[in-house]
């Protein structure tokens, strides 16, 4: 077969233009995964409640575990919206530190309250939003105080007022001349005098008799009475009495020795 026919079909072919390449370089993105975070938040609902009643568990008294549900369900939207996947570690373990550490910083918030004032703020909270339902507005403090079953003067001072302890620094509240911050420990050289007269009131009770040591012992360290005190010795009170008297002696010119 000839290459004749080919070269002559071929002819009067025109080149064809190609689009001319960019200078600029392959790039690759990755492509990213969906992800559904009403889902995700949906499926670790539970984990909430969960964490919920055992950090409620050991704290009963401080919160309710409604307000501790509450404070997780905001972390769990935001843990869902904020999370990446890096596979390093899984969402539930990102949650569950999540959680935890929102709970705990709600416990926090709570710690200065007293639970009284806990409890009254709970209570002015739930009256406020039940009369808002009722009435289709904010209610005014003479509703609030019928409600609660307190005068408006108690309302104001005992409920709408129960916010927590406000603590301030030291350095801004301190001064040498306020007395509140006066101690009343007595100074070095008293208590250098108190330890040496200890001392030697030690040892004037160590070189006492055995039986006036024991006297000295249950009158004055555990408090019992002479007739007490003769029940054990198995003597009268009088003769106890006469013991303790000349061990006292004996201690008084120890001491004045000193």
């Amino acid at each position: 077969m000839s290459a004749e026919p080919m070269r002559s079909t071929f002819a009067d072919a025109q080149p064809v233009a190609t689009p001319a390449l960019t200078s600029s370089p392959l790039t690759y993105s990755p492509r990213v995964r969906a992800r559904d975070d009403a889902a995700l938040v949906q499926a670790h609902l539970p984990l909430v409640r969960r964490i919920a009643w055992h950090v409620h568990g050991s704290v009963s008294t401080a919160v309710e575990v409604e307000d501790l549900i509450q404070v997780g369900l905001v972390a769990l939207v935001e843990a869902a919206a904020s999370f990446e996947d890096r596979g390093q570690v899984t969402f539930k373990q990102y949650l569950t530190t999540r959680l935890r550490g929102s709970m705990i910083d709600e416990l926090r918030r709570h710690a200065a309250m007293t639970r009284g004032a806990i409890r009254r703020r709970r209570e002015f909270a739930r009256a406020t939003n039940q009369l808002s339902t009722e009435l289709g507005r904010a209610p005014v403090e003479r509703e609030l105080a019928d409600r609660l079953g307190v005068s408006v003067e108690k309302l104001r001072s005992d409920y709408a007022s129960a916010d927590a302890v406000k603590y301030e620094s030291i350095d801004e509240v301190y001064a040498d001349d306020q007395p509140w911050f006066a101690s009343d420990e007595p100074d070095a050289f008293t208590q250098l005098a108190e330890a040496e007269q200890r001392d030697t009131l030690i040892a004037a009770i160590a070189s006492l008799p055995e039986r006036e040591q024991l006297v000295i012992q249950l009158y004055h360290v555990e408090e019992l009475n002479l007739d007490e005190i003769g029940q054990v010795l198995g003597v009268g009170a009088a003769r106890v009495c006469q013991i303790k008297a000349a061990a006292h002696a004996k201690l008084k010119r120890a001491m004045l020795r000193r």
